[in-house]
C-alpha cells in the first residue's frame, strides 16, 4: 500500500507578524484618530451605522480582529450583531456580510457602486494591483473582463477548452499512479499546465517546470498578501516609507522578494509567446490571439499580459484549493467514495474514463462536487469589495469607501440554509420526495456582482472531470500507522486568501489492475 503524506507549499510559512515600536504606533493612533473625529464631523446625516463589536476609542476593533480563520469569528458576530455588522479599524470602515440574502441584496443588486476594490498596499508595492483581481472598477478592469469572457465564459469557448481540461486530466491519473506521494503537486501542475495552454501555449515539461513553479509561488504569495489582516501597512500606508532595517518593517523585504515574483510571472510566460510568435512556432492561445491584433499602445499592452497572468488566479487556484478538499473528503468519508464508484460504475463502466459528456447521468458524483464546493469553500472571505458612495440599506448608513466582506464560508454553512451544515453530505443536493434539493453552493462559493470569479465555468468543470476520473481509477482511504490502525486526518485549514486543508495522510491505491491498465492506456 502506497502511502501519501499531504504537504503544504513551501511558501505557506511566510504568513508574517509585523509589530511596530511603541513611539510609532503612538504617532500613527494619533492620524487615525484625527481621521476618525473627520469622518464622524464629515457625516451630517443621522441614520445609523450597522450594530457591531464595540471597539477601543481610537483604534476601533483593530484588537478584536482575529489572527487565525476570521470567518468564523465574523461568523460568532454574525450570531450577536446581524447578518450586516460593522467593524472600525482604525478609522476604515468595514462590513461584514453573512448571509446569502444581504450578500445579494448589497452586492449583487447594488453593484454599481459595490465592485470597487480597496487599496491594499502590499500588492501597490509588489505590482500585483494590475491584476484582474484587485483592480480598481472602471475601463481596465471592464476591457480585461471582456477579454476572459471571450476566452471561458461561455459554453462554445469551453467546448474549445475541454480537449485540454480532458488531456492534463489524464496525464495527472499517471503521475498520481506513479507516484501517489505527490499528488498534492500533481493537481498543482495539472491546474497550472491547464491554464499555461489555455493563455500561453505552453506545455509544461515533466518533472519540476519551471513556470508552473513560478506560478504556484507567486499565487502563494497573493493568497498572503491578501488575508485580512496580514500587514499593517495596509492600514497604514505611510509605512511604505519606513527603512528595512526599522523594527517591524520585515515586509519591506518580502517586497524586494515577491516584486520579483510578480514581475517574472507577469514578463516570462509573456515573452515565451513572443518568442514562439516571432519563430513562426507558436500554439494558438490567449496571448498569441491578443498579440496577433497588433497596434497595441503600452497601456493596452500592460492591460493584456496582466489578463493574461490573472487566468491562473482565476481558475487554477480555484481548482487546486477543491481538489483538496476533494481527497481529504474521499479519506474520511469511505462510504461516499464507494456510492459515487457504484454510480461511475454502472453508468460509465469500466472500460474507458468518465468525460464530461456523462456529467448529466452521474447526479450523485455532481452533488459530491457541489458538496466539496461547499465543505471548505475555496475563498471563505472572497477578496474585499469597495462601496464608491454614501449608501443606505435597511435603515442603516454604510459609509463611502467602507470595505465590504461577504463571508462565503458563513453563508455556506447557515443552517437556514443547509440543514447540518457542518456535516459532509451530499445527498443534501438530491432532491427526495417530500424535500428538494438544497441551494447550489457554487451560487454563492464564486462570489458576487460585477466582481464574481471570471474562470468559475472554467473551475467546476475541472473539478469535476477530476473527480470522476480519480474514483473511476484509485481507491483514496485512510493511511495505516505501524500497527495497522487507520489513521484519522485532522480537518484544519490555512488561513490564507485561498484556503485548503492543512497536511494529513492517506492512502490512494488503484481499484484493479484493470484499472491500472486503463490508465497506461491513455498515456
Amino acid at each position: 500500500m502506497l502511502v501519501y503524506e499531504w504537504r503544504t507549499h513551501p511558501h505557506s510559512s511566510l504568513l508574517p507578524s509585523i509589530t511596530m515600536v511603541l513611539t510609532l504606533v503612538d504617532a500613527l493612533l494619533g492620524l487615525a484618530g484625527i481621521f476618525l473625529l473627520r469622518q464622524l464631523f464629515a457625516r451630517k446625516q443621522h441614520t445609523p451605522l450597522p450594530p457591531g463589536p464595540k471597539g477601543l476609542p481610537l483604534v476601533g476593533n483593530v484588537l478584536d480582529m482575529p489572527k487565525k480563520q476570521p470567518w468564523i469569528t465574523f461568523n460568532k458576530w454574525g450570531e450577536q450583531f446581524g447578518d450586516v455588522f460593522y467593524l472600525n479599524l482604525l478609522g476604515q470602515p468595514m462590513i461584514i456580510l453573512n448571509s446569502a440574502k444581504q450578500a445579494i441584496n448589497i452586492l449583487d443588486k447594488k453593484s454599481l457602486i459595490y465592485s470597487d476594490r480597496p487599496s491594499l498596499e502590499m500588492c501597490n508595492m509588489t505590482g500585483w494591483n494590475k491584476g484582474l483581481g484587485l483592480l480598481p472598477y472602471g475601463d481596465d478592469f471592464r476591457e480585461t473582463r471582456r477579454m476572459f469572457h471571450g476566452v471561458m465564459g461561455s459554453k462554445a469557448s469551453m467546448e474549445k477548452l475541454m480537449p485540454i481540461v480532458e488531456e492534463e486530466t489524464k496525464k495527472h491519473l499517471i503521475r498520481v499512479l506513479e507516484d501517489p506521494d505527490e499528488v498534492a503537486q500533481s493537481i498543482r501542475k495539472t491546474a497550472g499546465a491547464i491554464i499555461l495552454l489555455m493563455a500561453y501555449g505552453y506545455r509544461v515539461k515533466e518533472g519540476n517546470d519551471p513556470l508552473v513553479d513560478l506560478v504556484d509561488a507567486g499565487m502563494e504569495e497573493f493568497a498572503i498578501m491578501t488575508s485580512p489582516g496580514a500587514f499593517l501597512v495596509d492600514v497604514f500606508p505611510i509605512l511604505r516609507h519606513v527603512p528595512s532595517w526599522f523594527p517591524g518593517a520585515g515586509f519591506k523585504r518580502l517586497v524586494v522578494e515577491w516584486k520579483k515574483t510578480c514581475a517574472d510571472l507577469v514578463a516570462l510566460p509573456f515573452q515565451y509567446v513572443e518568442e514562439q510568435m516571432a519563430a513562426g512556432s507558436a500554439t494558438p492561445s490567449f496571448s498569441s490571439a491578443q498579440l496577433e491584433k497588433g497596434n497595441f499602445t503600452e497601456e493596452e499592452y500592460v492591460v493584456v499580459r496582466w489578463a493574461a497572468a490573472s487566468m491562473y488566479a482565476g481558475a487554477a487556484d480555484t481548482t487546486v484549493s477543491a481538489l483538496y478538499s476533494f481527497i481529504l473528503a474521499l479519506t474520511l468519508f469511505p462510504e461516499v467514495r464507494k456510492r459515487a464508484q457504484d454510480e461511475i460504475d454502472k453508468v460509465v463502466g469500466n472500460d474507458r474514463l468518465p468525460s464530461l459528456d456523462d456529467r448529466d447521468d452521474l447526479p450523485y458524483l455532481e452533488a459530491l462536487v457541489k458538496e466539496v464546493f461547499r465543505w471548505n469553500p475555496v475563498a471563505p472571505l472572497g477578496l474585499p469589495h469597495r462601496v464608491t458612495q454614501d449608501d443606505i440599506h435597511e435603515n442603516h448608513f454604510i459609509p463611502k469607501g467602507s470595505i465590504v466582506i461577504a463571508n462565503i464560508w458563513a453563508i455556506l454553512h447557515d443552517p437556514q440554509t443547509y440543514a447540518n451544515p457542518m456535516e459532509f453530505n451530499p445527498e443534501r443536493f438530491l432532491p427526495s420526495p417530500g424535500r428538494e434539493a438544497e441551494v447550489d453552493p457554487r451560487t454563492f462559493c464564486f462570489g458576487f456582482g460585477r466582481r464574481i470569479c471570471p474562470g468559475l465555468n472554467l473551475a467546476d468543470a475541472s473539478v469535476f472531470l477530476s473527480c470522476a476520473m480519480t474514483l473511476a481509477v484509485f481507491n483514496v482511504s485512510k493511511a495505516l500507522d505501524a500497527h495497522g490502525n487507520p489513521i484519522d486526518p485532522i480537518v484544519e485549514y490555512t488561513d490564507s486568501t485561498v484556503s485548503h486543508p492543512k497536511p494529513f495522510k492517506c492512502s490512494i491505491t488503484p481499484r484493479s489492475t484493470k484499472a491500472q491498465s486503463l490508465i497506461h492506456s491513455v498515456d
